[in-house]
């Protein structure tokens, strides 16, 4: 049953956050943990296997619903933005399902990229427990928490940021029509899962990585329902990735 929205505005700024953090933990993904004792240092673009975005990159989505551009940030974000990219142009995305969509009680994500969703053998029931196996390994790949402050040169890794303070310093940050990388309750889990935010979610920054915004087709998110697709994904203005440091 769903609660009024009215009333669930009035919940305290205590309350809410909690609720909202929990609806987007409980998405089953699937995803492997990577180890506990990994450093800050040995997860950004100089030594990741994942190729990071030099600069910005436009992507199209052709969706059953209409076209959507997503504007992706790689100067805050190079690894995140890198990762998507390169799945992008491998086609990973073609065909998957928009698996989970959150509008009540309060507008929250329209959630896809599970590249398992494409697999016509696939039940719907599995929806949201795939990710991406890269061919040359064999293996999931996943990628650590990215997240950039203003005020520092290179983003951080690998943890969250619980400070207020923080957070309001963040380049990317929840606004509506964020994109971002959904992940299992590991940090360093995403992989190629991804969402929208329909509206500001300032209670998930610094638990998620926001690597870019919807600049065309937000009304296109907003009538995507659970089942519509990506027909097509394609990255139609920059994308360049490059290993090691951009």
């Amino acid at each position: 049953m769903s609660i009024p929205l009215n009333p669930l505005r009035r919940w305290s700024d205590r309350i809410r956050p909690l609720v909202l953090i929990a609806m987007l933990s409980l998405a089953p993904l699937g995803l492997v943990a990577c180890a506990a004792d990994q450093k800050q240092h040995a997860l950004g673009c100089a030594t990741s296997p994942s190729p990071c975005l030099s600069g910005l990159a436009v992507v199209s989505l052709e969706t059953s619903k209409g076209e959507v551009l997503l504007s992706l940030d790689g100067n805050a974000a190079p690894l995140t933005a890198g990762n998507f990219v390169d799945l992008v142009k491998r086609g990973t995305y073609n065909g998957t399902a928009f698996h989970r969509v959150v509008r009540e009680p309060v507008p929250f994500v329209v959630q896809g990229g599970d590249p398992s969703s494409a697999d016509a053998k696939v039940p719907a029931s599995q929806y949201g427990t795939g990710d991406f196996i890269d061919p040359s390994t064999g293996e999931a790949r996943e990628i650590p928490l990215e997240l950039k402050l203003a005020k520092e040169s290179q983003p951080r890794y690998g943890e969250t940021i619980s400070s207020a303070a923080l957070n309001r310093d963040l380049v990317l940050s929840h606004l509506r029509g964020a994109v971002a990388m959904a992940r299992s309750n590991e940090p360093n889990s995403a992989s190629a899962q991804f969402y929208v935010a329909l509206e500001a979610l300032p209670e998930l920054d610094g638990r998620y990585a926001v690597f870019g915004r919807v600049t065309k087709g937000m009304d296109v998110i907003d009538r995507i329902q659970q089942g519509d697709r990506i027909i097509k994904a394609a990255v139609i203005e920059g994308g360049t990735l490059v290993k090691g440091e951009p």
